[in-house]
Protein backbone atom coordinates (compact mmCIF):
# COMPACT_ATOMS: atom_id res chain seq x y z
CA UNK A 1 0.00 0.00 0.00
CA UNK A 2 1.38 3.39 -0.91
CA UNK A 3 1.66 6.03 1.80
CA UNK A 4 -1.58 7.93 2.44
CA UNK A 5 -1.34 11.71 2.25
CA UNK A 6 -2.70 12.59 5.70
CA UNK A 7 -2.46 16.32 4.92
CA UNK A 8 -5.77 15.91 3.06
CA UNK A 9 -8.04 16.99 5.91
CA UNK A 10 -11.26 15.59 4.42
CA UNK A 11 -9.80 12.11 3.93
CA UNK A 12 -8.10 12.10 7.33
CA UNK A 13 -11.29 13.21 9.15
CA UNK A 14 -13.50 10.65 7.40
CA UNK A 15 -10.96 7.92 8.10
CA UNK A 16 -10.60 8.90 11.76
CA UNK A 17 -14.38 8.89 12.29
CA UNK A 18 -14.78 5.46 10.66
CA UNK A 19 -16.90 6.74 7.76
CA UNK A 20 -14.44 5.28 5.24
CA UNK A 21 -11.57 2.79 5.42
CA UNK A 22 -7.97 2.98 4.11
CA UNK A 23 -8.85 1.17 0.89
CA UNK A 24 -11.59 3.66 -0.10
CA UNK A 25 -9.35 6.60 0.83
CA UNK A 26 -6.45 5.26 -1.22
CA UNK A 27 -8.63 4.58 -4.29
CA UNK A 28 -10.33 8.00 -3.99
CA UNK A 29 -6.97 9.80 -3.89
CA UNK A 30 -5.87 7.91 -7.02
CA UNK A 31 -9.05 8.97 -8.86
CA UNK A 32 -8.57 12.58 -7.76
CA UNK A 33 -4.98 12.66 -9.06
CA UNK A 34 -6.08 11.41 -12.50
CA UNK A 35 -8.83 14.03 -12.98
CA UNK A 36 -7.94 17.15 -14.97
CA UNK A 37 -7.84 20.40 -13.02
CA UNK A 38 -10.84 21.99 -14.75
CA UNK A 39 -13.26 19.15 -13.88
CA UNK A 40 -11.57 17.96 -10.69
CA UNK A 41 -13.95 16.94 -7.90
CA UNK A 42 -13.13 17.24 -4.22
CA UNK A 43 -12.49 14.09 -2.24
CA UNK A 44 -15.95 14.09 -0.61
CA UNK A 45 -17.68 14.09 -4.01
CA UNK A 46 -15.51 11.19 -5.26
CA UNK A 47 -16.12 9.12 -2.10
CA UNK A 48 -19.91 9.54 -2.32
CA UNK A 49 -20.23 9.10 -6.10
CA UNK A 50 -17.74 6.28 -6.72
CA UNK A 51 -18.02 4.25 -3.49
CA UNK A 52 -21.67 4.83 -2.43
CA UNK A 53 -20.66 6.09 1.01
CA UNK A 54 -23.54 7.82 2.89
CA UNK A 55 -23.86 11.33 1.45
CA UNK A 56 -24.81 13.09 4.69
CA UNK A 57 -22.15 11.35 6.78
CA UNK A 58 -19.49 12.62 4.35
CA UNK A 59 -20.76 16.12 3.64
CA UNK A 60 -21.53 16.98 7.25
CA UNK A 61 -17.77 16.60 7.84
CA UNK A 62 -16.87 18.39 4.57
CA UNK A 63 -19.17 21.31 5.50
CA UNK A 64 -17.62 21.50 8.96
CA UNK A 65 -14.06 21.55 7.56
CA UNK A 66 -14.93 24.30 5.08
CA UNK A 67 -16.81 26.22 7.83
CA UNK A 68 -20.25 26.07 6.22
CA UNK A 69 -23.11 26.50 8.69
CA UNK A 70 -25.61 23.65 8.96
CA UNK A 71 -29.35 24.42 8.62
CA UNK A 72 -31.85 21.98 10.17
CA UNK A 73 -35.11 22.08 8.23
CA UNK A 74 -36.92 20.59 11.25
CA UNK A 75 -36.25 23.90 13.03
CA UNK A 76 -37.59 25.98 10.13
CA UNK A 77 -41.27 26.80 9.61
CA UNK A 78 -41.92 25.27 6.18
CA UNK A 79 -45.46 26.46 5.48
CA UNK A 80 -47.17 27.51 2.24
CA UNK A 81 -45.81 31.04 2.60
CA UNK A 82 -42.22 29.73 2.78
CA UNK A 83 -42.77 27.42 -0.21
CA UNK A 84 -44.18 30.35 -2.22
CA UNK A 85 -41.09 32.42 -1.28
CA UNK A 86 -38.76 29.65 -2.55
CA UNK A 87 -40.84 29.11 -5.71
CA UNK A 88 -40.64 32.82 -6.56
CA UNK A 89 -36.84 32.60 -6.77
CA UNK A 90 -36.80 29.21 -8.50
CA UNK A 91 -39.40 30.24 -11.12
CA UNK A 92 -37.38 33.37 -11.96
CA UNK A 93 -34.44 31.21 -13.10
CA UNK A 94 -33.95 30.41 -16.81
CA UNK A 95 -34.97 26.80 -17.65
CA UNK A 96 -31.38 25.48 -17.88
CA UNK A 97 -30.47 26.94 -14.46
CA UNK A 98 -33.64 25.49 -12.92
CA UNK A 99 -32.61 22.00 -14.10
CA UNK A 100 -29.10 22.62 -12.77
CA UNK A 101 -30.55 23.66 -9.36
CA UNK A 102 -32.43 20.32 -9.07
CA UNK A 103 -29.34 18.41 -10.12
CA UNK A 104 -27.04 20.22 -7.65
CA UNK A 105 -29.65 19.84 -4.83
CA UNK A 106 -29.80 23.43 -3.61
CA UNK A 107 -32.58 25.91 -2.77
CA UNK A 108 -32.93 29.53 -1.61
CA UNK A 109 -34.50 29.27 1.87
CA UNK A 110 -34.99 32.74 3.42
CA UNK A 111 -33.40 36.12 4.02
CA UNK A 112 -31.06 36.28 7.02
CA UNK A 113 -32.78 37.69 10.13
CA UNK A 114 -29.67 39.67 11.14
CA UNK A 115 -28.65 40.79 7.64
CA UNK A 116 -31.97 41.30 5.77
CA UNK A 117 -30.40 41.68 2.30
CA UNK A 118 -28.51 38.37 2.61
CA UNK A 119 -30.18 35.30 1.06
CA UNK A 120 -29.61 31.98 2.83
CA UNK A 121 -29.08 29.17 0.30
CA UNK A 122 -29.12 25.56 1.46
CA UNK A 123 -27.26 22.81 -0.38
CA UNK A 124 -26.59 19.09 0.16
CA UNK A 125 -23.02 19.69 -1.08
CA UNK A 126 -22.09 23.33 -0.35
CA UNK A 127 -18.72 22.84 -2.10
CA UNK A 128 -20.29 22.24 -5.53
CA UNK A 129 -18.78 24.64 -8.09
CA UNK A 130 -22.10 25.21 -9.85
CA UNK A 131 -23.69 26.85 -6.77
CA UNK A 132 -22.19 30.36 -7.34
CA UNK A 133 -23.20 30.21 -11.05
CA UNK A 134 -26.85 29.53 -10.11
CA UNK A 135 -26.83 31.89 -7.11
CA UNK A 136 -25.80 34.87 -9.30
CA UNK A 137 -29.10 34.47 -11.16
CA UNK A 138 -31.11 35.09 -7.96
CA UNK A 139 -30.00 38.76 -8.31
CA UNK A 140 -29.49 39.48 -4.61
CA UNK A 141 -26.80 41.67 -3.05
CA UNK A 142 -25.42 38.97 -0.75
CA UNK A 143 -25.92 35.29 -0.18
CA UNK A 144 -24.60 32.61 2.18
CA UNK A 145 -24.42 28.91 1.31
CA UNK A 146 -25.26 26.54 4.18
CA UNK A 147 -25.19 22.74 4.42
CA UNK A 148 -28.49 20.82 4.71
CA UNK A 149 -29.11 17.05 4.92
CA UNK A 150 -29.81 15.56 1.48
CA UNK A 151 -32.96 13.68 2.58
CA UNK A 152 -34.56 16.80 4.11
CA UNK A 153 -33.59 18.95 1.14
CA UNK A 154 -34.88 16.41 -1.39
CA UNK A 155 -38.32 16.43 0.28
CA UNK A 156 -38.45 20.23 0.08
CA UNK A 157 -37.28 20.25 -3.56
CA UNK A 158 -40.10 17.85 -4.47
CA UNK A 159 -42.63 20.26 -2.88
CA UNK A 160 -41.22 23.24 -4.76
CA UNK A 161 -40.44 21.51 -8.08
CA UNK A 162 -42.62 18.38 -8.38
CA UNK A 163 -40.78 15.79 -10.53
CA UNK A 164 -42.06 15.65 -14.10
CA UNK A 165 -43.80 12.48 -15.23
CA UNK A 166 -42.05 11.91 -18.57
CA UNK A 167 -44.62 9.34 -19.68
CA UNK A 168 -47.52 11.77 -19.19
CA UNK A 169 -45.54 14.48 -20.98
CA UNK A 170 -45.20 12.18 -24.00
CA UNK A 171 -48.88 11.27 -23.70
CA UNK A 172 -49.90 14.93 -24.09
CA UNK A 173 -47.99 15.10 -27.38
CA UNK A 174 -49.71 12.03 -28.84
CA UNK A 175 -53.32 11.67 -29.88
CA UNK A 176 -54.94 8.35 -29.06
CA UNK A 177 -57.29 7.39 -31.87
CA UNK A 178 -60.46 5.36 -31.56
CA UNK A 179 -60.62 1.87 -32.99
CA UNK A 180 -63.90 0.42 -34.21
CA UNK A 181 -64.55 -3.26 -33.58
CA UNK A 182 -66.30 -5.35 -36.20
CA UNK A 183 -68.92 -7.14 -34.12
CA UNK A 184 -69.51 -10.04 -36.50
CA UNK A 185 -65.82 -11.01 -36.46
CA UNK A 186 -65.31 -10.65 -32.73
CA UNK A 187 -62.16 -8.97 -31.48
CA UNK A 188 -59.72 -8.14 -34.28
CA UNK A 189 -56.32 -8.95 -32.72
CA UNK A 190 -54.34 -7.39 -35.60
CA UNK A 191 -56.30 -4.15 -35.38
CA UNK A 192 -55.86 -4.18 -31.60
CA UNK A 193 -52.09 -4.56 -32.03
CA UNK A 194 -52.10 -1.62 -34.46
CA UNK A 195 -54.06 0.45 -31.93
CA UNK A 196 -51.48 -0.24 -29.23
CA UNK A 197 -48.50 0.37 -31.51
CA UNK A 198 -49.61 3.70 -32.93
CA UNK A 199 -51.04 5.15 -29.74
CA UNK A 200 -49.60 6.49 -26.50
CA UNK A 201 -51.28 3.83 -24.35
CA UNK A 202 -47.91 2.56 -23.12
CA UNK A 203 -47.10 6.06 -21.85
CA UNK A 204 -50.51 6.25 -20.16
CA UNK A 205 -50.01 2.97 -18.27
CA UNK A 206 -46.37 3.72 -17.35
CA UNK A 207 -47.39 7.26 -16.34
CA UNK A 208 -50.08 5.84 -14.05
CA UNK A 209 -47.50 3.60 -12.31
CA UNK A 210 -45.17 6.56 -11.73
CA UNK A 211 -47.94 8.90 -10.58
CA UNK A 212 -49.41 6.33 -8.18
CA UNK A 213 -46.04 5.99 -6.43
CA UNK A 214 -45.55 9.77 -6.24
CA UNK A 215 -49.06 10.38 -4.88
CA UNK A 216 -48.68 7.64 -2.26
CA UNK A 217 -51.49 5.46 -3.65
CA UNK A 218 -51.83 1.92 -2.32
CA UNK A 219 -53.68 0.62 -5.41
CA UNK A 220 -54.44 1.55 -9.02
CA UNK A 221 -57.86 0.50 -10.35
CA UNK A 222 -58.32 0.33 -14.13
CA UNK A 223 -62.01 -0.18 -14.88
CA UNK A 224 -63.48 -0.70 -18.37
CA UNK A 225 -66.69 1.27 -19.07
CA UNK A 226 -69.26 1.41 -21.89
CA UNK A 227 -68.64 3.76 -24.80
CA UNK A 228 -64.92 3.01 -25.19
CA UNK A 229 -64.06 4.61 -21.85
CA UNK A 230 -61.68 3.41 -19.15
CA UNK A 231 -61.37 4.94 -15.67
CA UNK A 232 -58.05 5.03 -13.81
CA UNK A 233 -58.57 5.41 -10.04
CA UNK A 234 -56.02 5.67 -7.22
CA UNK A 235 -56.70 4.47 -3.68
CA UNK A 236 -55.23 7.18 -1.46
CA UNK A 237 -55.63 7.03 2.34
CA UNK A 238 -58.16 4.23 1.94
CA UNK A 239 -60.50 5.98 -0.52
CA UNK A 240 -60.73 5.64 -4.32
CA UNK A 241 -60.14 8.85 -6.26
CA UNK A 242 -60.54 9.28 -10.05
CA UNK A 243 -57.16 10.10 -11.58
CA UNK A 244 -57.86 9.90 -15.32
CA UNK A 245 -60.60 8.84 -17.75
CA UNK A 246 -59.37 7.57 -21.11
CA UNK A 247 -61.96 8.33 -23.80
CA UNK A 248 -62.26 6.93 -27.34
CA UNK A 249 -60.02 3.95 -26.72
CA UNK A 250 -60.98 0.32 -26.59
CA UNK A 251 -60.76 -1.04 -23.03
CA UNK A 252 -59.22 -4.23 -24.47
CA UNK A 253 -56.29 -2.19 -25.81
CA UNK A 254 -55.54 -0.73 -22.37
CA UNK A 255 -55.88 -4.17 -20.74
CA UNK A 256 -53.52 -5.62 -23.38
CA UNK A 257 -50.87 -2.99 -22.57
CA UNK A 258 -51.08 -3.78 -18.83
CA UNK A 259 -50.82 -7.52 -19.56
CA UNK A 260 -47.84 -7.01 -21.91
CA UNK A 261 -46.02 -5.16 -19.15
CA UNK A 262 -46.83 -7.78 -16.50
CA UNK A 263 -45.03 -11.05 -15.79
CA UNK A 264 -46.98 -14.35 -15.56
CA UNK A 265 -50.01 -12.98 -17.45
CA UNK A 266 -51.45 -14.19 -20.77
CA UNK A 267 -52.49 -11.24 -22.93
CA UNK A 268 -54.99 -13.30 -24.98
CA UNK A 269 -56.79 -14.80 -21.97
CA UNK A 270 -59.90 -12.69 -21.25
CA UNK A 271 -62.28 -15.18 -19.63
CA UNK A 272 -60.55 -16.00 -16.33
CA UNK A 273 -58.84 -14.22 -13.45
CA UNK A 274 -55.06 -13.77 -13.67
CA UNK A 275 -52.34 -12.63 -11.26
CA UNK A 276 -48.99 -11.17 -12.24
CA UNK A 277 -46.45 -8.57 -11.22
CA UNK A 278 -44.52 -5.58 -12.58
CA UNK A 279 -41.19 -4.20 -11.34
CA UNK A 280 -39.95 -0.66 -12.02
CA UNK A 281 -37.30 1.79 -10.76
CA UNK A 282 -39.15 5.03 -9.98
CA UNK A 283 -37.31 8.10 -8.66
CA UNK A 284 -34.32 5.90 -7.88
CA UNK A 285 -36.28 3.29 -5.90
CA UNK A 286 -37.19 -0.27 -6.90
CA UNK A 287 -40.99 -0.56 -6.76
CA UNK A 288 -42.98 -3.76 -7.25
CA UNK A 289 -46.59 -3.89 -8.43
CA UNK A 290 -48.94 -6.85 -7.93
CA UNK A 291 -51.42 -7.14 -10.80
CA UNK A 292 -54.89 -8.74 -10.46
CA UNK A 293 -57.08 -9.07 -13.57
CA UNK A 294 -60.71 -10.28 -13.56
CA UNK A 295 -63.36 -10.48 -16.32
CA UNK A 296 -66.47 -8.33 -15.70
CA UNK A 297 -69.87 -7.99 -17.35
CA UNK A 298 -70.72 -5.01 -19.59
CA UNK A 299 -73.76 -3.96 -21.64
CA UNK A 300 -71.83 -4.00 -24.92
CA UNK A 301 -71.47 -7.71 -25.69
CA UNK A 302 -68.97 -7.15 -28.53
CA UNK A 303 -66.43 -6.12 -25.88
CA UNK A 304 -64.65 -8.37 -23.40
CA UNK A 305 -64.39 -6.16 -20.33
CA UNK A 306 -61.85 -6.71 -17.58
CA UNK A 307 -61.20 -5.01 -14.25
CA UNK A 308 -57.56 -4.53 -13.30
CA UNK A 309 -56.27 -3.75 -9.81
CA UNK A 310 -52.57 -3.03 -9.33
CA UNK A 311 -51.25 -3.06 -5.74
CA UNK A 312 -48.28 -0.70 -5.22
CA UNK A 313 -45.63 -2.43 -3.10
CA UNK A 314 -43.24 0.30 -2.03
CA UNK A 315 -40.63 -1.09 0.41
CA UNK A 316 -40.03 2.44 1.73
CA UNK A 317 -43.43 2.19 3.44
CA UNK A 318 -42.43 -0.94 5.38
CA UNK A 319 -42.21 -0.15 9.10
CA UNK A 320 -39.31 -1.98 10.73
CA UNK A 321 -39.48 -0.12 14.05
CA UNK A 322 -42.31 -1.34 16.29
CA UNK A 323 -42.32 2.04 18.08
CA UNK A 324 -43.52 3.70 14.86
CA UNK A 325 -46.68 1.56 14.66
CA UNK A 326 -48.50 3.88 17.06
CA UNK A 327 -49.62 1.19 19.54
CA UNK A 328 -51.50 3.07 22.25
CA UNK A 329 -51.84 2.61 25.99
CA UNK A 330 -51.58 -0.99 27.28
CA UNK A 331 -51.58 -2.45 23.71
CA UNK A 332 -47.87 -1.64 23.35
CA UNK A 333 -46.89 -3.36 26.59
CA UNK A 334 -49.09 -6.43 25.83
CA UNK A 335 -47.69 -6.75 22.29
CA UNK A 336 -44.04 -6.54 23.37
CA UNK A 337 -44.70 -9.13 26.10
CA UNK A 338 -46.38 -11.50 23.60
CA UNK A 339 -43.59 -11.38 20.98
CA UNK A 340 -40.89 -11.71 23.64
CA UNK A 341 -42.09 -15.21 24.56
CA UNK A 342 -40.14 -18.13 23.05
CA UNK A 343 -43.31 -19.77 21.68
CA UNK A 344 -47.03 -19.17 21.03
CA UNK A 345 -49.16 -17.51 18.35
CA UNK A 346 -49.53 -13.79 17.72
CA UNK A 347 -52.70 -13.19 15.67
CA UNK A 348 -53.57 -9.96 13.84
CA UNK A 349 -57.19 -9.57 12.86
CA UNK A 350 -59.20 -7.05 10.85
CA UNK A 351 -60.68 -6.47 7.38
CA UNK A 352 -58.65 -6.38 4.15
CA UNK A 353 -56.49 -3.25 3.98
CA UNK A 354 -56.38 -2.64 7.75
CA UNK A 355 -52.58 -2.86 7.92
CA UNK A 356 -52.30 -6.34 9.47
CA UNK A 357 -49.29 -7.31 7.32
CA UNK A 358 -47.51 -4.04 8.15
CA UNK A 359 -47.86 -4.73 11.88
CA UNK A 360 -46.71 -8.35 11.52
CA UNK A 361 -43.63 -7.36 9.50
CA UNK A 362 -42.70 -4.73 12.12
CA UNK A 363 -43.08 -7.39 14.83
CA UNK A 364 -40.93 -9.86 12.84
CA UNK A 365 -38.14 -7.28 12.48
CA UNK A 366 -38.22 -6.97 16.28
CA UNK A 367 -37.41 -10.68 16.75
CA UNK A 368 -35.24 -11.45 13.70
CA UNK A 369 -31.56 -11.98 14.40
CA UNK A 370 -28.84 -14.22 12.88
CA UNK A 371 -29.24 -16.86 15.61
CA UNK A 372 -32.79 -17.85 14.58
CA UNK A 373 -34.32 -19.41 11.45
CA UNK A 374 -37.29 -17.26 10.39
CA UNK A 375 -39.58 -18.79 7.73
CA UNK A 376 -42.62 -17.19 6.10
CA UNK A 377 -45.43 -18.82 4.10
CA UNK A 378 -47.39 -16.12 2.26
CA UNK A 379 -49.46 -16.21 -0.89
CA UNK A 380 -48.59 -13.85 -2.43
CA UNK A 381 -45.36 -12.46 -0.93
CA UNK A 382 -45.78 -8.68 -0.79
CA UNK A 383 -42.64 -7.34 0.86
CA UNK A 384 -39.12 -8.74 1.07
CA UNK A 385 -38.20 -9.24 4.74
CA UNK A 386 -34.45 -9.08 5.35
CA UNK A 387 -33.23 -11.92 7.53
CA UNK A 388 -36.21 -14.21 6.78
CA UNK A 389 -36.49 -17.10 4.33
CA UNK A 390 -39.72 -16.46 2.41
CA UNK A 391 -41.00 -19.65 0.84
CA UNK A 392 -41.98 -19.41 -2.82
CA UNK A 393 -45.54 -20.55 -3.48
CA UNK A 394 -46.13 -21.77 -7.03
CA UNK A 395 -47.68 -24.54 -9.14
CA UNK A 396 -45.32 -27.16 -7.67
CA UNK A 397 -45.62 -26.06 -4.02
CA UNK A 398 -48.97 -24.68 -2.88
CA UNK A 399 -49.76 -23.00 0.46
CA UNK A 400 -50.81 -26.25 2.16
CA UNK A 401 -47.77 -28.30 1.11
CA UNK A 402 -45.45 -25.45 2.11
CA UNK A 403 -47.02 -25.41 5.59
CA UNK A 404 -46.65 -29.17 5.96
CA UNK A 405 -43.01 -29.01 4.85
CA UNK A 406 -42.16 -26.11 7.16
CA UNK A 407 -42.27 -28.36 10.23
CA UNK A 408 -39.32 -30.35 8.82
CA UNK A 409 -37.34 -27.22 7.99
CA UNK A 410 -36.06 -26.55 11.53
CA UNK A 411 -37.81 -23.17 12.09
CA UNK A 412 -37.58 -20.99 15.21
CA UNK A 413 -40.04 -18.30 14.12
CA UNK A 414 -42.78 -18.73 11.49
CA UNK A 415 -45.08 -16.28 9.73
CA UNK A 416 -48.21 -17.94 8.31
CA UNK A 417 -49.78 -15.35 5.99
CA UNK A 418 -53.35 -16.28 6.92
CA UNK A 419 -55.13 -19.00 8.88
CA UNK A 420 -57.50 -19.85 6.04
CA UNK A 421 -59.05 -23.10 7.27
CA UNK A 422 -58.86 -25.83 9.92
CA UNK A 423 -55.72 -27.40 8.39
CA UNK A 424 -53.81 -24.08 8.37
CA UNK A 425 -54.93 -23.25 11.91
CA UNK A 426 -53.97 -26.72 13.20
CA UNK A 427 -50.45 -26.45 11.74
CA UNK A 428 -50.04 -22.95 13.26
CA UNK A 429 -51.14 -24.31 16.66
CA UNK A 430 -48.87 -27.35 16.31
CA UNK A 431 -45.94 -24.97 15.61
CA UNK A 432 -46.81 -22.92 18.72
CA UNK A 433 -47.12 -26.03 20.90
CA UNK A 434 -43.77 -27.42 19.73
CA UNK A 435 -41.75 -24.39 20.82
CA UNK A 436 -42.07 -22.01 17.87
CA UNK A 437 -43.07 -18.34 17.89
CA UNK A 438 -45.77 -18.06 15.20
CA UNK A 439 -47.31 -14.98 13.57
CA UNK A 440 -50.53 -15.07 11.54
CA UNK A 441 -53.70 -13.19 10.50
CA UNK A 442 -57.45 -13.82 10.57
CA UNK A 443 -60.37 -11.92 9.02
CA UNK A 444 -62.69 -11.04 11.94
CA UNK A 445 -64.23 -7.82 13.24
CA UNK A 446 -62.61 -7.76 16.68
CA UNK A 447 -60.29 -9.73 18.97
CA UNK A 448 -62.84 -11.90 20.88
CA UNK A 449 -64.56 -12.99 17.64
CA UNK A 450 -61.22 -14.40 16.40
CA UNK A 451 -61.47 -16.99 19.20
CA UNK A 452 -64.99 -17.92 18.02
CA UNK A 453 -63.75 -18.24 14.43
CA UNK A 454 -61.04 -20.73 15.45
CA UNK A 455 -63.55 -22.63 17.63
CA UNK A 456 -66.00 -22.89 14.71
CA UNK A 457 -63.19 -24.15 12.46
CA UNK A 458 -63.03 -27.17 14.78
CA UNK A 459 -60.00 -26.28 16.93
CA UNK A 460 -60.25 -27.65 20.49
CA UNK A 461 -60.79 -24.94 23.18
CA UNK A 462 -57.78 -26.05 25.29
CA UNK A 463 -55.52 -25.75 22.18
CA UNK A 464 -56.81 -22.22 21.49
CA UNK A 465 -56.39 -21.24 25.15
CA UNK A 466 -52.79 -22.39 25.55
CA UNK A 467 -51.34 -21.84 22.03
CA UNK A 468 -52.23 -18.14 21.63
CA UNK A 469 -50.24 -15.31 23.27
CA UNK A 470 -52.25 -12.34 21.99
CA UNK A 471 -54.90 -11.37 19.44
CA UNK A 472 -54.71 -7.81 18.12
CA UNK A 473 -57.63 -6.32 16.17
CA UNK A 474 -56.60 -3.39 13.99
CA UNK A 475 -58.20 -0.66 11.87
CA UNK A 476 -56.71 2.15 9.82
CA UNK A 477 -58.34 5.57 10.24
CA UNK A 478 -57.67 8.71 8.23
CA UNK A 479 -55.78 11.44 10.08
CA UNK A 480 -56.51 15.16 9.88
CA UNK A 481 -54.44 17.39 7.63
CA UNK A 482 -52.16 19.40 9.96
CA UNK A 483 -52.33 22.44 7.66
CA UNK A 484 -56.09 22.96 7.61
CA UNK A 485 -57.64 21.11 10.59
CA UNK A 486 -59.83 23.45 12.65
CA UNK A 487 -60.65 23.38 16.39
CA UNK A 488 -64.37 23.11 17.16
CA UNK A 489 -65.33 25.94 19.56
CA UNK A 490 -66.64 24.58 22.89
CA UNK A 491 -70.00 26.38 22.32
CA UNK A 492 -70.49 24.44 19.04
CA UNK A 493 -69.51 21.05 20.48
CA UNK A 494 -72.50 18.69 20.82
CA UNK A 495 -71.76 17.27 24.27
CA UNK A 496 -74.67 14.78 24.08
CA UNK A 497 -73.34 13.14 20.91
CA UNK A 498 -69.79 12.91 22.25
CA UNK A 499 -70.77 11.58 25.70
CA UNK A 500 -73.03 8.91 24.13
CA UNK A 501 -70.02 7.88 22.02
CA UNK A 502 -67.93 7.31 25.17
CA UNK A 503 -66.30 10.63 26.07
CA UNK A 504 -66.53 12.08 29.58
CA UNK A 505 -67.52 15.76 30.05
CA UNK A 506 -64.09 16.31 31.70
CA UNK A 507 -62.31 15.05 28.56
CA UNK A 508 -64.34 17.40 26.38
CA UNK A 509 -63.62 20.35 28.69
CA UNK A 510 -59.87 19.78 28.85
CA UNK A 511 -59.12 18.77 25.25
CA UNK A 512 -59.45 20.49 21.87
CA UNK A 513 -61.61 18.56 19.39
CA UNK A 514 -60.84 19.20 15.71
CA UNK A 515 -62.87 18.98 12.51
CA UNK A 516 -61.84 18.39 8.87
CA UNK A 517 -61.79 21.41 6.55
CA UNK A 518 -59.91 20.61 3.31
CA UNK A 519 -57.14 22.38 1.39
CA UNK A 520 -55.07 21.88 -1.77
CA UNK A 521 -52.55 19.74 0.13
CA UNK A 522 -55.01 17.09 1.39
CA UNK A 523 -58.01 14.93 0.52
CA UNK A 524 -61.09 16.62 1.98
CA UNK A 525 -59.39 17.57 5.24
CA UNK A 526 -57.54 14.28 5.75
CA UNK A 527 -53.94 13.36 4.99
CA UNK A 528 -52.33 10.04 5.90
CA UNK A 529 -53.63 7.25 8.13
CA UNK A 530 -52.98 5.90 11.62
CA UNK A 531 -53.87 2.61 13.29
CA UNK A 532 -56.15 1.94 16.23
CA UNK A 533 -55.78 -1.37 18.10
CA UNK A 534 -57.60 -3.74 20.43
CA UNK A 535 -55.02 -5.99 22.09
CA UNK A 536 -56.47 -9.10 23.78
CA UNK A 537 -53.62 -10.54 25.85
CA UNK A 538 -54.18 -14.11 27.05
CA UNK A 539 -54.13 -13.94 30.84
CA UNK A 540 -54.91 -16.92 33.11
CA UNK A 541 -58.54 -15.69 33.47
CA UNK A 542 -59.03 -15.43 29.67
CA UNK A 543 -57.61 -18.95 29.18
CA UNK A 544 -60.00 -20.33 31.83
CA UNK A 545 -63.06 -18.79 30.12
CA UNK A 546 -62.01 -20.37 26.77
CA UNK A 547 -61.30 -23.82 28.25
CA UNK A 548 -64.77 -23.84 29.89
CA UNK A 549 -66.53 -23.01 26.57
CA UNK A 550 -69.60 -25.12 25.86
CA UNK A 551 -71.47 -25.13 22.54
CA UNK A 552 -69.91 -21.78 21.67
CA UNK A 553 -67.36 -19.28 22.97
CA UNK A 554 -68.73 -16.58 25.31
CA UNK A 555 -67.36 -13.51 23.51
CA UNK A 556 -69.05 -11.06 25.92
CA UNK A 557 -67.39 -12.69 28.94
CA UNK A 558 -63.99 -12.64 27.21
CA UNK A 559 -64.39 -8.96 26.29
CA UNK A 560 -65.50 -8.06 29.84
CA UNK A 561 -62.52 -9.88 31.37
CA UNK A 562 -60.08 -8.38 28.84
CA UNK A 563 -61.27 -4.85 29.69
CA UNK A 564 -60.77 -5.67 33.40
CA UNK A 565 -57.22 -6.81 32.49
CA UNK A 566 -56.56 -3.41 30.90
CA UNK A 567 -57.51 -3.91 27.23
CA UNK A 568 -58.57 -0.83 25.29
CA UNK A 569 -61.37 -1.59 22.83
CA UNK A 570 -61.13 -0.27 19.25
CA UNK A 571 -63.55 2.50 20.15
CA UNK A 572 -61.57 3.49 23.27
CA UNK A 573 -58.41 3.56 21.13
CA UNK A 574 -60.26 5.76 18.61
CA UNK A 575 -61.41 8.16 21.33
CA UNK A 576 -57.77 8.63 22.35
CA UNK A 577 -56.92 9.50 18.70
CA UNK A 578 -59.67 12.18 18.74
CA UNK A 579 -58.43 13.61 22.06
CA UNK A 580 -54.87 13.87 20.74
CA UNK A 581 -56.19 15.88 17.76
CA UNK A 582 -55.36 13.28 15.11
CA UNK A 583 -58.81 12.51 13.72
CA UNK A 584 -62.57 13.15 13.96
CA UNK A 585 -65.62 11.53 15.52
CA UNK A 586 -67.02 10.73 12.05
CA UNK A 587 -63.88 8.77 11.13
CA UNK A 588 -63.86 6.69 14.35
CA UNK A 589 -67.64 6.08 14.16
CA UNK A 590 -67.20 4.74 10.60
CA UNK A 591 -64.35 2.40 11.63
CA UNK A 592 -65.74 0.99 14.90
CA UNK A 593 -68.95 -0.42 16.38
CA UNK A 594 -70.45 -0.06 19.85
CA UNK A 595 -68.41 -1.98 22.41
Amino acid sequence: MREIDITDKIGYTLLKKGIIDYEILEKSLRIKEKEDFKNRRNLGQIIVKEFNVDHDAVFREVASLYAFREVYLADEKIDQERINFIKKFVDSLPENYRSMLSEVKMLPLKFDEKVPEKLIIIAADPTDRKIPVIARNFEVKKYEVCYCRLKDLQNLIEQVIPPENEFLKLLEQTEIDNLEVREEEGLDEEALEAEISKSALINLVEGALVEAVRQGASDIHIVAKEGNRTDFLFRIDGNLKLWHTQENTMPEAIAAVVKDRSKNVDRFERETSQDGFIQRVIDGHQIRFRVSIMPIVGTEFKHKYESIVIRVLDDRKVITDLNKLGLQGPAKEFFYKAISKPQGIIILTGPTGSGKSTTLIAALYQVIDPTVNVLTVEDPVEYIIKGARQLKIGPKMDFESALRGILRHDPDIVLVGEMRDKMTAEIAIKLANTGHLTFSTLHTNDAPSAISRLYKMGIEPFLIAYAINIIVAQRLIRTLCPLCKRPIPKKDLDYDVYTKFGFTPEQLDTHTIYEAVGCEKCNGGYKGRAAIHEALYFTREIRNIIVKSGAEVDEAAIREQAVKDGMWTLRRSGIERILEGSTTLDEIAAATTDD
